[in-house]
C-alpha cells in the first residue's frame, strides 16, 4: 500500500526544516484538523516565517514515491513552505464540500504570489477534485508567470479535469506569454483538432507580424494536421530557423497523412535526422531554452 501524499510531505520536511518549526507546524496541523477556520488562515500566512523557503529538492527515490502515491505528482520546484502549506490544506476537514470550497476560496482570493503557487500546486491532491475546475481555470487568467505555471507545469490536474476549451486556452496562453510546453502534463495525449486549428491561426498571426513562432507549437499540430496545417508545417520546414525546421519535421513525421510524408521527404536531411532519432522534442526544448 502506498503512503499518502500528506504523510510523504510531512516526512520530507524532516531534516529540511528545523525541529522547533516542525513542532510548531505539527501543533498547528492538530488545530486545523479540528476545523478552526481562523487558525487555518492565520497559520497558512505564517508558514514561511517558521519553515523558511528553501527548495524541497527531492531525491529521485522520493520523487518516485510521490508518483506512486499520486500518479503525475511532480514536486520539481516546490519549496518547504509550499509543502507545509499543502499539509495545512489537506488537514482542514473536507466532508462538507461547500464549506471546504468556501474556505479555500478566501485563500485564493486574498492570497499573495507564494500562497497562490502553493494552492495551485496542491490541486491534484485536494479532495473533491471536480469541484476545483473553475478555480483552476480562473487562475490561468493571471499575468504572473509563476502562478500560471503552478497550474500549467508539472501538474496533472488540468489534463485530468479540464474540458477541451479550457485545455486549449491553457496551451495557447503558454505560447502567448512565452512559457514552454514541455512541462505540461498530458500534452501529447490531449492534442485535438480544434487546438491544432487555433495554433495554426496563431502561427499565421505571428508570421504576419514578422515574429518568430515557438518550435513547440508544432508538437500539438502534427498528429492531427489537416491539409492546411500540413502546408503551414511545410512553410516552417523550409523557412524557419533551425529549431523550428526540426520541430516541423517531427510534427510531419507524427502525421499519418501521405501528404505530410511527401512534404517531409522533400527535405531528406531532416527526414533522416528524425528517423535516426537525432532530433526529438527533448533536444528541441533544450535548444530553445538555452537560446539567447
Amino acid at each position: 500500500m502506498s503512503v499518502s501524499p500528506a504523510a510523504l510531505l510531512r516526512g520530507w520536511l524532516n531534516g529540511r526544516v528545523e525541529p522547533p518549526a516542525l513542532d510548531w507546524l505539527d501543533g498547528r496541523l492538530a488545530v486545523v484538523r479540528g476545523g478552526d477556520v481562523r487558525q487555518f488562515y492565520l497559520t497558512f500566512g505564517l508558514v514561511p516565517r517558521r519553515t523558511g523557503k528553501t527548495d524541497l529538492d527531492l531525491s529521485k527515490v522520493e520523487q518516485l514515491k510521490a508518483e506512486d502515491a499520486r500518479p503525475g505528482w511532480d514536486l520539481t520546484g516546490w519549496s518547504v513552505d509550499h509543502a507545509a502549506r499543502t499539509l495545512l490544506v489537506l488537514a482542514f476537514p473536507s466532508p462538507d464540500c461547500t464549506k471546504y470550497l468556501e474556505t479555500l476560496d478566501k485563500l485564493f482570493t486574498a492570497g499573495e504570489v507564494s500562497e497562490l503557487i502553493a494552492l495551485y500546486q496542491a490541486l491534484p491532491l485536494l479532495p473533491h477534485q471536480e469541484a476545483h475546475v473553475m478555480r483552476a481555470a480562473e487562475g490561468l487568467r493571471t499575468n504572473i508567470k509563476p502562478v500560471f505555471t503552478a497550474i500549467a507545469h508539472r501538474n496533472p490536474y488540468p489534463a485530468e479535469q479540464f474540458d477541451e476549451v479550457q485545455w486549449n486556452q491553457m496551451i495557447l496562453k503558454c505560447l502567448f506569454i512565452g512559457v514552454p510546453l514541455a512541462p505540461v502534463v498530458g500534452l501529447d495525449e490531449r492534442i485535438n483538432p480544434q487546438l491544432m486549428r487555433m495554433l495554426c491561426d496563431y502561427a499565421h498571426e505571428r508570421w504576419a507580424a514578422g515574429r518568430t513562432v515557438s518550435p513547440e507549437l508544432w508538437r500539438c499540430v502534427g498528429p492531427v494536421a489537416d491539409e492546411r496545417a500540413i502546408d503551414d508545417l511545410g512553410r516552417a520546414l523550409h523557412e524557419g530557423p533551425t529549431a523550428e525546421r526540426q520541430a516541423a519535421a517531427l510534427a510531419l513525421a507524427s502525421s499519418d497523412r501521405p501528404k505530410a510524408k511527401a512534404v517531409l521527404d522533400a527535405v531528406p536531411e531532416l527526414a533522416r535526422d528524425v528517423k535516426a532519432g537525432r532530433v526529438s522534442w527533448e533536444t528541441i526544448t533544450q535548444t530553445t531554452e538555452t537560446s539567447p
